[in-house]
């Protein structure tokens, strides 16, 4: 169930959490494919919007899992970073330039 994306490892807490809840973990990841499967949207459009919903959210561990999975799904790191310049408007510079700093730190880990 844990495994290694890109080069840069799921996050501890979380792979405790699977430990010790696995039920719980299990029930939150088959909820997660639900929802990727309840709607006509492709991969790549739903990899970019949990980019952005992170983003607004400004949860950088998110931003951090969901740029991993963007990449598995073949998005470029150009179109994360316009998917986050496109937040700028709503939720300001500073958060917004967190975000991009937050994608940079999956691409750094890739070198």
């Amino acid at each position: 169930m844990i495994e290694r994306i890109h080069n840069m490892a799921i996050p501890k807490k979380y792979k405790k959490f699977t430990e010790d809840h696995p039920e719980i973990a299990k029930a939150y990841e088959e909820m997660g494919t639900a929802v990727h499967n309840a709607g006509p949207l492709d991969e790549k459009t739903r990899a970019l919007i949990k980019i952005a919903v992170s983003t607004g959210a400004r949860l950088e561990g998110a931003v951090h899992s969901h740029v991993r999975k963007a990449i598995n799904a073949g998005v470029t790191k150009e179109e994360m970073q316009h998917t986050v310049l496109l937040s700028l408007p709503t939720i300001g510079l500073p958060s917004m330039m967190a975000a991009l700093t937050w994608i940079d730190d999956v691409f750094e880990v890739q070198k």
